[in-house]
Parts: structure tokens; C-alpha cells; sequence
């Protein structure tokens, strides 16, 4: 029978970008100069939910941007039927010279999409200073990126998947790992990168 092991409820999930608010809040002395980039597209929810916590704790607004990271990959798989990327776009509501940019997404994995999302932000301003919030690291980095703020560590198999699920595109919050689906040849686990229709990817 394949693995499928629950990792965070909702209440869980909660808990952990709440804490992750707060440990923002405490690195940067305040959120005055700070700004929240989602990387598409469940890092874009997740973004939304922490301005609404840190408005909560800090009383003030906190802008969030959106990241599109697509440009950026060096191992390019989502394309158009054409084969060029496909692009969402970039976006910030306000400058980010001189900014806090906390970038935000849902796993991080080999840390491919989060060095991808550094190049989009630069690629838009100079920031004072880069930070990564994940809701789940589960390790298997392949390049030497570390967060500023995990909600939860889970020790994986590079056979194994976390699969994020958030109620603003699921239905629900919830966290599972589980075994990665293989080809249909049954030969090895999908293709890192592989589109999910109804979970979050991980990178």
C-alpha cells in the first residue's frame, strides 16, 4: 500500500504561519520596510494569509507582490504548445528598492524555485535584503539556499512528495507526504516539476 502520511491540518497550517509572522516580525524589528512576494501560485495565497497575520500583530499593512518564476528555471517544464515558458508575470504594488523582500512559497525542495524567485526579484529592484519563508522544507537541497522561516521540517525520500493543499484553491488545508506517482511504465517517480492538478508542486 502507498505511503500517505498527514503533515499539517488546518489548524496546524495556522499555527505555523502565525508563528512564521511573528519570527518576521522579530528578524526585521517591524514590518516597515518589509514587502511579501508569493511565488506562484500557492506561495501567493500563503503570502496573503502572513500580511493578514503581521496586520494583525503589527496594525499596519503589509504590500504583497507576486512572483513568477517560470523565466528563471534552468530545468524549464512548464511550457506552451509552442515550447516557449509559459508566463504569468512579476509584480510588486510598490517599489522594492531598499525593501525587506520576504519571499513566500509552499515546499521547498531542491531549491531550484527559490533561486529561480531571487533572480525574478532582482530582476525588478535592488532590495536591501532577500528572505525565504517556506511553509514546508523537506530537504534534498541541490544548490546552498536555506530559509529564514519554515513552518514545518519533514525528513522526505527523494521517492516521496509533499502535496499542499490550501482551501483558497482545494477546498481545504492540509499537508500530506505520500509516494511520488511513477510513469506509466511503472519505471521511477514522476519528473520533478510535473504540473498537479490539484496539489501544490514542490521545488
Amino acid at each position: 500500500m502507498a505511503r500517505n502520511v498527514e503533515l499539517m491540518d488546518e489548524a496546524a497550517v495556522r499555527r505555523a504561519l502565525t508563528r512564521i509572522a511573528h519570527e518576521i516580525v522579530e528578524r526585521n524589528k517591524g514590518v516597515a520596510h518589509v514587502v511579501l512576494a508569493g511565488v506562484r501560485t500557492r506561495g501567493v495565497y500563503l503570502a496573503r494569509r502572513l500580511a493578514e497575520r503581521l496586520r494583525e500583530i503589527e496594525g499596519q499593512e503589509v504590500p504583497v507582490g507576486v512572483v513568477d518564476v517560470t523565466l528563471y528555471r534552468d530545468d524549464l517544464t512548464y511550457l506552451k504548445p509552442s515550447g516557449d515558458p509559459l508566463v504569468q508575470g512579476t509584480d510588486f504594488p510598490v517599489p522594492i528598492e531598499g525593501k525587506v523582500v520576504v519571499l513566500v512559497d509552499d515546499v521547498l525542495y531542491t531549491g531550484r524555485t527559490a533561486r529561480a524567485a531571487m533572480e525574478a526579484v532582482i530582476s525588478r529592484g535592488r532590495p536591501a535584503a532577500i528572505q525565504l519563508a517556506v511553509l514546508v522544507d523537506r530537504g534534498h537541497r541541490e544548490l546552498p539556499i536555506r530559509p529564514d522561516f519554515v513552518g514545518k521540517n519533514v525528513p522526505t525520500s527523494r521517492d516521496e512528495r509533499v502535496y499542499v493543499e490550501l482551501v483558497e484553491v482545494d477546498g481545504r488545508d492540509l499537508v500530506t507526504l505520500r509516494e511520488a506517482r511513477r510513469d506509466r511504465d511503472g519505471r521511477g517517480p514522476q519528473a520533478e516539476g510535473a504540473s498537479e492538478a490539484t496539489s501544490g508542486g514542490e521545488e
